[in-house]
């Protein structure tokens, strides 16, 4: 092993040096993206305070595309530049560049394919109307009060307050269906 170190030309080391900083820059970035809720990118501005910018998936010049250019290229670059003829050298740079644009751009790609996976989690109760539900908890007839139901919407399984302006009380398990909704209170009929 000590051989082969000593035996590297300085381009060799360029390319050595700049993969084991950006590797280990990279494994540093996915232990703070597992074990926090940091996972974005960092700002250190000279003024002491780390700034951090949750990557939002959009920027292509983040710590993640840049990391991951430079990890990936430089080890590509050593790999060619120790297998080509020394006429040849030049050439590890271009696929050194090469692979680490296609490293940048699949991160690039992950992370907008993670942005599309989050969701806020807020009830847009307005995309409601005209669901059906059925009855959980009996709702009182002509605005009385509150009862509850259940439905699926929004990709979950849910339940809310409801109330009814029918003649009859609504039991339990009656198929309703939702004509408006007053803040996180559903208006219901019965269907």
């Amino acid at each position: 092993m000590k051989e082969w170190f000593l035996n590297l030309q300085w381009f060799e080391h360029v390319y050595l040096w700049l993969g084991v900083i950006s590797t280990l820059f990279l494994i540093v970035q996915i232990i703070l993206m597992c074990v926090s809720s940091f996972g974005g990118d960092v700002d250190l501005d000279g003024d002491g305070e780390i700034d951090v910018d949750v990557d939002s998936g959009v920027s292509i010049f983040t710590t993640k595309s840049i990391t991951a250019f430079f990890a990936v290229g430089s080890w590509t670059g050593l790999l060619v530049c120790s297998l080509a003829s020394a006429k040849l050298q030049w050439l590890s740079i271009i696929i050194a560049i090469i692979a680490g644009v296609i490293a940048a751009g699949a991160v690039i790609l992950l992370m907008r394919a993670i942005m599309k996976l989050q969701s806020n989690g807020i009830l847009q109760t307005e995309k409601l109307v005209g669901k059906r539900a059925v009855v959980y908890v009996a709702i009182p007839a002509q605005r009385g009060g509150r009862g509850k139901i259940t439905l699926d919407a929004q990709g979950k399984f849910m339940e809310l307050d409801a109330v009814t302006e029918e003649s009859e009380k609504l039991v339990c398990d009656t198929a309703v269906e939702i004509t408006a909704t007053e803040g996180e209170c559903a208006v219901v009929k019965k269907v």
